[in-house]
């Protein structure tokens, strides 16, 4: 086939030339960023699931309802390292964004010239390094609001202020936040605040998120109330009839079409997880022959050895690097058990320690988002297949070597 044309696009937030089985999560997306346009109390959403599931992809869309209903919106990456930014350092270029966006056109409004007050309350109480950022900010600080240095108490009134200039200008405020797991408790702790003290106002502004599943747990652990402030829509494996549409309909709309034994043989091998069924979908579509117009069985028996290959050496391999040996014999002991979760105990035991010895490092792998805890005491992988490539990686396991 024409490499050129080639309909799928694996990568980290790559959306996909069909966006399938996903209809349910968007359609209560589009009614909740109604509601809260409408002034109606309604939750945010927080989007749960493993890595290669497409909750960017979804928030990505997500992001394109809320302009197409007339939102201001800004999307934000928390990130996982030890020079990462604080969560405040990661909102100011965004917040301040919209803001001047709710400060533009020809009626000048109260509400908006005092949420950039509070803004700059914000800034300068909790002493943020912005740069040039604060003095590029012609307008005095709103004393009281915002300047207390508490980042619970700073940042409720900051979100208030602006879903009151938000309202005051007949519009409405969506902040879209991938990977929240990596958020410290503190902070989460504050975002939850504010969520509800808009919520509580019926304020327009609205936090859509996603993170891996132990941020569920996360969210009640900071704040007992988080699971009356946000629905947590699980983004999971597609089905088997989804994912051959993800498969089938971005070819068929180039003349081409997967065999029936294609389909199942890619279905088979990536349980339907869908960055895997772009990885699979693109080397299947470069391995078939330019004068045919179907994929076939081998092509996608071709495909695997490709993206097989392809994964271990990017998609796995940088997740693998990041460990220290301690965690990766961890993994491998893990891997062991094969996809489903595990007893931490019977982990331990693997490994010849006891359960409080090896808690620190299942707490590190969970803190990297490698691992989480599906039910107490469980352990499983983040990362779907992970197993696969920890025992292509390393064979045999030893409880006795570093890897």
């Amino acid at each position: 086939m024409d490499r050129a044309k080639n309909p799928f696009s694996p990568g980290a937030g790559s959306p996909p030339p069909e966006l399938a089985g996903r209809s349910a999560i968007l359609g209560d997306a589009m009614v909740a960023l109604k509601r809260v346009k409408n002034g109606r109390a309604e939750k945010s959403m927080i989007l749960v699931g493993l890595r290669g599931v497409g909750k960017t992809v979804l928030l990505g869309e997500i992001q394109r309802l809320a302009e197409t209903e007339g939102y201001k919106t800004t999307f934000i990456e928390a990130h996982e390292s030890r020079q990462k930014k604080t969560f405040p350092e990661l909102l100011i270029p965004h917040l301040r964004r919209i803001l001047f966006d709710l400060n533009r056109g020809e009626m000048v409004s109260e509400k908006a010239r005092k949420a950039l007050r509070v803004f700059k309350s914000f800034i300068s109480a909790l002493k943020i390094k912005t740069g040039d950022l604060e003095f590029s900010i012609d307008i005095d600080a709103e004393t009281g609001e915002a300047d207390s240095g508490d980042l619970e108490a700073d940042l409720a009134a900051l979100f208030v202020s602006i879903g009151e200039a938000a309202k005051d200008r007949g519009t409405a405020v969506a902040i879209i936040i991938d990977e929240l797991q990596y958020l410290e408790e503190k902070e989460l702790s504050a975002m939850i605040m504010a969520v509800h003290r808009v919520m509580q106002k019926s304020l327009p502004l609205i936090l859509i998120g996603a993170g891996l599943p132990q941020l569920v747990g996360k969210a009640g652990n900071s704040k007992s109330y988080a699971e009356r402030l946000f629905s947590y829509p699980e983004v999971g494996a597609l089905t088997k009839e989804d994912a051959q549409i993800a498969l089938q309909l971005p070819v068929k709309e180039l003349g081409v079409s997967f065999s029936s034994e294609a389909l199942d043989e890619i279905y088979n091998v990536t349980k339907g997880y869908p960055y895997f069924l772009q990885e699979w979908g693109y080397h299947a579509w470069n391995t078939a022959s330019s004068d045919s117009k179907i994929i076939t069985i081998q092509n996608a028996i071709n495909a695997s050895k490709l993206s097989i290959a392809n994964l271990d050496k990017n998609f796995f391999r940088v997740r693998f690097d990041r460990l220290t040996p301690s965690e990766r014999k961890y993994v491998r002991a893990l891997a062991e058990f094969g996809r489903e979760p595990q007893r931490s105990g019977d982990i331990a035991n693997k490994l010849g320690k006891t359960v409080e010895q090896v808690a620190p490092l299942r707490a590190q792998l969970i803190s990297k988002g490698m691992i989480y805890s599906p039910a107490h005491g469980d352990t499983a992988f983040t990362v779907p297949l992970f197993e696969e490539f920890l025992i292509r990686e390393i064979p045999i396991f030893s409880a006795k070597d570093n890897y």
